[in-house]
């Protein structure tokens, strides 16, 4: 069964869990900033291990010392659904071990 898109009341609720995220173009985006540029790629790398376990994928976009991440789901017509909400919920925790604001 196809992952079903989220109604935009459904997103504004959800997002109230996840601060410094929105939802911007049909997408949840973030973007985290951290000490240095190695501290972003390790960040970077870690989302990419979740996002490989989940087997949903995020575009990531590596800055000097930042991370983007912006994420929707292609199989449900890249509308945001549930899925990208369990990314999302699991990036936040692994930003917060890095030390990412």
């Amino acid at each position: 069964m196809p992952d079903a898109p989220l109604s935009q009341q459904d997103i504004a609720t959800r997002l109230t869990e996840l601060p410094g995220w929105s939802h911007e173009d049909d997408r949840l985006v973030r973007t985290y900033r951290v000490s240095s540029h190695f501290a972003a790629a390790a960040l970077a790398m870690h989302i990419a291990q979740v996002q490989d376990e989940l087997d949903h994928h995020s575009d990531l976009t590596l800055g000097y010392n930042t991370v983007g991440i912006a994420v929707n789901t292609h199989s449900a017509g890249g509308a945001v659904t549930a899925k990208d909400f369990t990314l999302a919920a699991r990036i936040q925790l692994l930003a917060a071990a890095h030390g990412a604001d």
